[in-house]
């Protein structure tokens, strides 16, 4: 009895998931992936590991004690390699796939014009910029369809050529006589 309900479990019917591997692999992608174990990325080493380890019939709780990762992390490999094939053994941008850059070119080009006049032309209480008030001002100018944050921002002057440090040194006093008193000539 005890030896039945064992093989139940190894078969997957008994305990959770039925087992998964790899699919029969070439001999091209044997060698193909034998040659990855000398690379010097260990996510490649790691991810080749898993798929010859599973086309030995090694299961993913073995691979996953040997390796000493998870058996999610074997799992998706082996998905992975179901459906990308030897792409999958490479590691990946971790960018979110809808990640854009949220300034277009017409957007860049106007980026000098606002950054070179004062916040307060803009609404804002302050006479020097900050990146959230410069972000807020370009959204609310359409330059942005979403508020950006301080990092998109920051990249988005430098794509303009814009010195950040020198343009937010810029004031402009609220006092409505500042230019004649600042031309005017002292004694």
């Amino acid at each position: 009895m005890r030896h039945n309900l064992n093989k139940l479990i190894e078969c997957g019917f008994i305990g959770g998931m039925k087992k998964l591997y790899v699919r029969e692999l070439t001999k091209e992608e044997k060698e193909a992936l034998q040659k990855v174990l000398r690379s010097s990325d260990a996510f490649t080493v790691r991810r080749s590991q898993i798929l010859l380890s599973s086309a030995e019939g090694q299961s993913a709780r073995v691979i996953a004690e040997q390796l000493h990762c998870s058996g999610q992390c074997v799992r998706e490999a082996i998905h992975a390699f179901h459906v990308e094939g030897l792409k999958s053994v490479a590691r990946k941008s971790t960018r979110p796939h809808s990640a854009t850059f949220s300034f277009d070119e017409q957007a860049l080009q106007r980026l000098p014009d606002i950054v070179n006049t004062s916040p307060r032309s803009y609404g804002h209480e302050h006479s020097l910029w900050s990146l959230e008030r410069l972000a807020a001002s370009c959204y609310a100018e359409g330059l942005t369809k979403r508020l950006v944050n301080i990092n998109t921002m920051s990249e988005a002057l430098k794509r303009a050529g814009i010195d950040w440090q020198r343009a937010r040194r810029r004031m402009n006093s609220t006092d409505p006589a500042y230019e004649v008193k600042k031309n005017a000539v002292r004694p």
